[in-house]
C-alpha cells in the first residue's frame, strides 16, 4: 500500500471497484468483451517473482521494469485492475505526480507509475475460496477455465501498455509460491524468480513491519480493508501464514505469537524450505546479500536468463545495515542457516 493519501471520494470508488467480487468478475468479462485481442502480439515468456516480503523482490521488480520490456500493473491501474484497457479510457490517466515513501516507511519512494503487485486481485477473485482461509493460505487447486481467464487478464494487461516495446509481462507477487505450477501450465516459458535473504535479519524485518501495519490498521480501518481486496496478508491485523503442506512447522507456528521473533523465522522455514522441495527448472533463486553488495554483476548474469539485453553497469552497491537481534531460538535459527546455504548453492548455480 502507498502512502499516496486517498481521499473519501477514492476510498469510496476502491470499495466500489475491490470489495465486491461480483464488480470485479463483471469488470473482468466487461474488459475481454469490449478490447478483443486478435491480432496483439505479446511474449510468451513472462517473469513471476515470488519471494517472501522483505526479501527484495520490489527492488528486483523495479530493475526488470526498467528496462523498458515489461508491462506491470502500476497505481494508475488501480482500483479497476481486472479491467486495465477501459479503465484507462474512463479514468483519464494523471500524471504520475512527485515521489512518496510508501507507507512500509522503508525508504523506498512511489508514484503513480511505479508498478506493483496488484496481480493478486485476479487470484483472489476467481479462486479465493480455494487458498484464503481464515487463518491461513493454502495451495492453490484450481482448473483450466481459471487458468484461461488468467492468460486473458496478462493479455489484456500487455494490451493496456503506452508503450509499443512492452511486450512481456512481469509479475511480483509474494503468493505465488501457492502455484507455482499453474503458471508454469499457463506459460510454459515463463521465468520464475525467489528472491531469498539472510534468516534473522529477514526475520526482523518482517516482525518490524508486522508491528508498523497493525498500528496502521488498528488506526485506520480502510488500510486493512484494501490489504484484504489485494490479497496481502503478509504481515499486519490481517496476517495469514502460508499452509505449504509441512503440518509440523505449520503447528509450530500456530503455537507461537507472532508478536515473537520465532513466528517470522518459522515462516522464513516453511517458506523457503517449500520453495526447495518443489523446484522447477525455470526457478532462479535470487541472494539478496550478494545483489546488494554486486548489483551490476548480478544482474549482468540474470539477464540474459530472462532473455534481456539491458545494459546493467554502474549500478552502485548498497548496504543495508544489520542489526542486532536477540530473543529467538538457536536451534531454529540453525535449521534456517542451514536451508540459507542450501539456497545459496542454488543461487550460485547460475550465478557462479
Amino acid at each position: 500500500m502507498s502512502d499516496l493519501g486517498y481521499s473519501f471520494s477514492s476510498r469510496l470508488l476502491h470499495r466500489i471497484a475491490l470489495q465486491s467480487k461480483i464488480i470485479a468478475e463483471i469488470s473482468f468479462d466487461i474488459e475481454n468483451m469490449v478490447f478483443s485481442k486478435k491480432g496483439h502480439k505479446f511474449t510468451e515468456n513472462p517473469v513471476f517473482i515470488s519471494g517472501l516480503a522483505r526479501s527484495g523482490t520490489t527492488m528486483l521488480m523495479r530493475y526488470l521494469h526498467e528496462t523498458g520490456d515489461f508491462r506491470s500493473l502500476t497505481y494508475q491501474d488501480m482500483p479497476f485492475v481486472l479491467m486495465p484497457n477501459l479503465w484507462k479510457k474512463l479514468s483519464m490517466r494523471k500524471e504520475a505526480g512527485e515521489l512518496k515513501e510508501r507507507a512500509h516507511k522503508d525508504g523506498i519512494l512511489v508514484s503513480l507509475d511505479s508498478p506493483e503487485a496488484f496481480e493478486e486481485v485476479f487470484w483472489r477473485v476467481f479462486t479465493g475460496d480455494q487458498y484464503i482461509f481464515e487463518d491461513r493460505l493454502k495451495v492453490l487447486k484450481t482448473n483450466t477455465e481459471v487458468l484461461n481467464k488468467f492468460r486473458d487478464f496478462v493479455g489484456n494487461a500487455l494490451l493496456s501498455s503506452d508503450k509499443p516495446f512492452e511486450l512481456r509481462y512481469l509479475s511480483k507477487n509474494n503468493n505465488n509460491i501457492l502455484r507455482l505450477d499453474y503458471l508454469k501450465k499457463c506459460f510454459p516459458e515463463a521465468r520464475i524468480v525467489i528472491p531469498f535473504r539472510d534468516p534473522l535479519q529477514h526475520a526482523l524485518s518482517l516482525l518490524n513491519q508486522h508491528t508498523h501495519f497493525s498500528g496502521i490498521q488498528q488506526e485506520d480501518k480502510f488500510s486493512l480493508d484494501y490489504m484484504n481486496w489485494l490479497g496481502h496478508f503478509e504481515f499486519g491485523l490481517n496476517q495469514k501464514p502460508f499452509d505449504l503442506n509441512n503440518d509440523e512447522t505449520f503447528r509450530a507456528m500456530e503455537n507461537t505469537p507472532k508478536s515473537e521473533l520465532d513466528f517470522w523465522l518459522l515462516s522464513w522455514k516453511n517458506y523457503y524450505g517449500f520453495a526447495l522441495e518443489n523446484p522447477e527448472d525455470s526457478c532462479l533463486f535470487f541472494c539478496y546479500e550478494e545483489f546488494c553488495k554486486s548489483p551490476s554483476d548480478v544482474l549482468e548474469k540474470l539477464f540474459p536468463l530472462l532473455e534481456l539485453t539491458a545494459n546493467s553497469k554502474g549500478i552502485k552497491p548498497f548496504y543495508p545495515s544489520e542489526k542486532k537481534v536477540s530473543g529467538y531460538s538457536e536451534s531454529l535459527l540453525n535449521e534456517c542457516i542451514d536451508l540459507y546455504k542450501k539456497l545459496n548453492l542454488r543461487f550460485k548455480s547460475w550465478y557462479q
